[in-house]
């Protein structure tokens, strides 16, 4: 549709920071975008924890410093440049062995006139942990820059080790302050309204599933997540509190917004697109739109509901009620509100429109021949 991959498919971007980016990526491949930040980021110049890490450095110098984010570690000696503290702190860390995550910090790192001593390849905070286990870390001072949210399992190991740790906390994140459009946005997934979530950090997962708690919605969002609309995380630290919900997830290979994206490109039209042969027609649903023999066929979301939803039966008859549960939600809508929304759907398919037919007194279903139901293919 318009020969965009996303074209029909609506996604959620859940990030704080580089929203407006990751939407635009998304919206360039032909997504219908739907905004709804998790969580902020608490300026480092206003941060007290930060700071207090930051003096910290200073008048008991780490011995190992641990970077872990080009943004994060540029943050923090902004930060303290801001604090008057910025020439102690570069002091220090000259004299500390100096390790990064991956090559944005390692730049970072050098933009700041220091030098990393190890970076390893597989830009992975395990790899750099087991140096460090290896190295023995009994009686030293380990400073971690944190990229957003605590690393428990990184730093409880270098504790238990016998490291002293100092967590740096750049750019920590905390609740969204406004939390209307992302109740909106657990709503939109308990329905199935979204057919993809992205997830560019663990607080965003917490996040979210917290609201859907405190909302009542919990069990509709996980049951959605673990079916119909697609978990898209840029990493394993973001997608381990899905997993451990037995939520699947797919991610790329490299925590990059763009691989992200591509993920995202090559996964959803596999997964939520559906051929099925009716009456003389073909349909192609992709996501929250069709194509009906080749042609577009705009759709609303709800007529895009009960279409898929007498897709999914294969022939079944679904009465009123059925479909109102499957397709609405809603416990004010009425067996009215599915006459009229299948009438309706009908107009918009057009000539195909016969391929929704009314079994009297039972309900509906999607036209099949006497002898054979309809052929129904997850692309």
């Amino acid at each position: 549709m318009d020969d965009l991959p996303l074209s029909g498919f609506t996604v959620a971007v859940t990030a704080a920071r580089r929203r407006e980016e990751l939407s635009n990526l998304l919206e360039r491949r032909g997504a219908r975008v739907v905004e709804a930040p998790a969580i902020r980021i608490v300026p480092t110049g206003d941060d007290d924890l930060l700071r207090a890490a930051t003096e910290a450095c200073v008048t008991q110098p780490p011995d190992v410093v641990v970077a872990t984010t080009g943004i994060g570690f540029r943050g923090w000696m902004e930060a303290a440049d801001g604090w008057g503290l910025g020439e102690p702190l570069r002091l220090q860390l000259q004299a500390a062995e100096l390790l990064v995550r991956g090559p944005k910090a390692k730049g970072a790192v050098r933009a700041a006139g220091l030098a990393e001593k190890w970076s390893p390849d597989s830009e992975s905070s395990d790899e750099v942990l087991a140096r460090l286990l290896a190295e023995g870390v009994a009686g030293r001072r380990v400073a971690v820059q944190l990229h957003g949210e605590p690393l428990p399992d990184f730093c409880h190991a270098l504790v238990r080790a016998g490291a002293t740790v100092v967590e740096i906390p750049v750019y920590r994140w905390v609740p969204a302050a406004d939390t209307k459009p992302l109740r909106r946005l657990v709503e939109q997934v308990a329905t199935k309204q979204v057919d993809c979530v992205t997830f560019t950090s663990a607080p965003a997962v917490a996040s979210l599933l917290k609201v859907a708690q405190d909302d009542g919605r919990a069990d509709a969002l996980r049951a959605a997540l673990r079916g119909d609309v697609l978990a898209a995380c840029v990493g394993p630290v973001t997608a381990a509190p899905l997993q451990r919900l037995g939520i699947e997830t797919v991610q790329p290979e490299r925590a990059r917004l763009g691989a992200l994206v591509r993920t995202v490109v090559e996964e959803l039209p596999v997964r939520r697109t559906r051929a099925v042969s009716a009456g003389a027609h073909e349909l192609r649903l992709r996501g929250h739109s069709v194509l009906v023999d080749g042609s577009p066929v705009p759709l609303t979301a709800r007529q895009a509901a009960v279409l898929s939803a007498l897709v999914a039966s294969e022939g079944r008859v679904l009465s009123r009620a059925e479909l109102l549960r499957q397709a609405w939600h809603d416990e004010l809508a009425d067996e009215h509100a599915v006459e009229m929304t299948v009438a309706r759907l009908r107009s918009a398919l057009g000539p195909a429109g016969s391929v929704v037919q009314t079994v009297v007194k039972r309900g509906y279903r999607l036209a099949v021949s006497q002898d054979e139901s309809p052929a129904v293919q997850r692309m």
